[in-house]
């Protein structure tokens, strides 16, 4: 692989990263759209945008966010869902609960799986989705 900025692994590579791995690489995808989402909404500042991000990326918001979106997924990505939810967490942040915890671990399982197979579009539909409701109260 020669381009680390929009890579496309094989199903088979792919089904060897563990969901934990495939959740470390969600969670980098979705650390980014909320900052590009912020910084396309402005209006905040460094330490603003901060807390902002700190809010959206959290546990609970990202457990109600999978929510969101969880009837519109094919099938196979249900599958890497519940993967990811299974993933065998030792720690959970005090914040949130186990529940809240497994279904954020599972989003991002789902979004470093879409990542990695290079389905840019996708995530982009789906992070829409899930930020419909942050756009409506944002006022844009």
């Amino acid at each position: 692989m020669e381009n680390y900025f929009h890579p496309e692994l094989s199903r088979d590579h792919i089904l060897e990263i563990s969901s934990i791995g495939l959740a470390h690489m969600g969670d980098a995808v979705f650390e980014l759209l909320v900052r590009s989402w912020l910084c396309a909404h402005g209006g905040a500042t460094g330490r603003g945008m901060h807390r902002a991000a700190v809010s959206l990326v959290c546990a609970e918001s990202q457990a109600k966010k999978a929510a969101r979106i969880l009837p519109l997924l094919t099938e196979e990505e249900k599958a890497v869902f519940r993967r990811g939810r299974n993933a065998q967490v030792h720690t959970v942040p005090h914040h949130a609960s186990r529940a809240q915890y497994s279904e954020a671990t599972a989003l991002e399982a789902l979004l470093g799986w879409l990542y990695l197979r290079g389905e840019l579009e996708r995530i982009n539909r789906l992070f829409c989705i899930m930020m419909e409701e942050r756009e409506e109260n944002h006022g844009d």
